[in-house]
């Protein structure tokens, strides 16, 4: 190959190199640059690095210059800070919805958006082996596959399926399709939901994202516009526990004073608290009566109890006297 075949690519190049190996600790020369500019069989001469750095802050690259023996460069502000980046790796190494090859493939991906100095800071951060990770391939897929159906109003349709004890795949409904209008996508418990309307049953419900197979968009459009038009999303995220469903109920839930964080966290600083005692207030709020949401109070032990309405206190200490059964 020649060595002036690649001249007209100069400028990209140079672009190139600075991304890939500047940073604030890492400036570059001139004569740096040329260097690694040959690498590419380029060739350049100091003055048309200048005319380029130049060329390159104009069109609204940030490139700094620092003197100390002799003059370097680096790329100053990125699209992503270094910080920005650590926190994507954490929330896709942290979610349990994406495979672990997925997850490392992604990673990969956004340390390319850092220097290689400090792509290799986040690399020291990434800890995927052994972590809990969804085992269905798709589910990436999957995302796409809905936001697309929910852009373009139509309903899809897809195979749903459970675990059984010896880690294989059931299909619901003898293998048969679930025909849906899709809504929303949820996330919950470091898990993907999608919340639909069910064609056959008429009603609002959710679906793992990740226990969904062959997802089809089909040509009809959307039903169930009326029922989401009801729903407030964000009550609907607070009072569902787990995305288990249940009735909703309005409930009223005695804590203690040191509990008021997890509340908030639950239910939102918006909640209605009243002072109950010198040693707890009340919360009335309103839940989806489910399992979960038992399970959930379960943890605080004899901090937490239910004061209203009776049947669902009710409901609550037969859960318990049937756990106290097995023991």
């Amino acid at each position: 190959m020649a060595r002036s075949s690649n001249q007209k690519l100069k400028l990209l190049y140079l672009a190139k190199i600075l991304m890939e190996h500047t940073d604030e600790n890492h400036p570059m020369t001139v004569a740096e640059m040329i260097s690694h500019l040959s690498d590419y069989n380029i060739s350049a001469e100091r003055k048309s690095i200048y005319d380029d750095l130049e060329s390159l802050q104009m069109f609204g690259i940030d490139i700094v210059s620092v003197r100390s023996k002799s003059t370097g460069y680096y790329i100053g502000s990125r699209n992503f800070e270094l910080p920005e980046l650590k926190l994507l790796v954490d929330v896709v190494q942290s979610s349990k919805f994406i495979t672990q090859k997925k997850t490392l493939s992604l990673i990969k991906k956004i340390e390319s958006l850092a220097s290689r100095h400090d792509a290799q800071m986040l690399s020291r951060q990434v800890y995927v082996q052994n972590r809990v990770k969804s085992m269905n391939e798709s589910v990436y897929y999957n995302v796409d596959e809905i936001s697309a159906a929910i852009s373009g109003n139509r309903a899809v349709r897809f195979k749903y399926y459970e675990y059984t004890v010896g880690g294989e795949r059931r299909f619901k409904k003898n293998g048969g399709d679930y025909t849906v209008s899709p809504f929303a996508m949820i996330w919950d418990d470091e898990n993907y939901y999608l919340l639909a309307y069910d064609h056959d049953a008429g009603i609002m419900k959710h679906f793992r994202m990740d226990k969904m197979a062959s997802i089809s968009p089909l040509e009809e459009h959307r039903q169930g516009h009326e029922l989401f038009a009801k729903m407030d999303m964000a009550s609907y995220t607070k009072h569902v526990f787990g995305m288990f469903s249940g009735e909703v109920r309005t409930v009223r839930i005695r804590f203690a004073n040191h509990l008021a964080g997890s509340v908030i966290d639950r239910f939102g600083k918006d909640a209605m608290t009243v002072v109950y005692d010198e040693g707890s207030f009340t919360v009335t709020t309103d839940v989806a009566v489910s399992p979960q949401f038992f399970a959930w109070l379960f943890g605080f032990g004899s901090e937490a109890e239910i004061l209203y309405p009776d049947d669902v206190r009710d409901m609550m200490k037969k859960r318990l006297a049937e756990t106290l059964g097995l023991y």
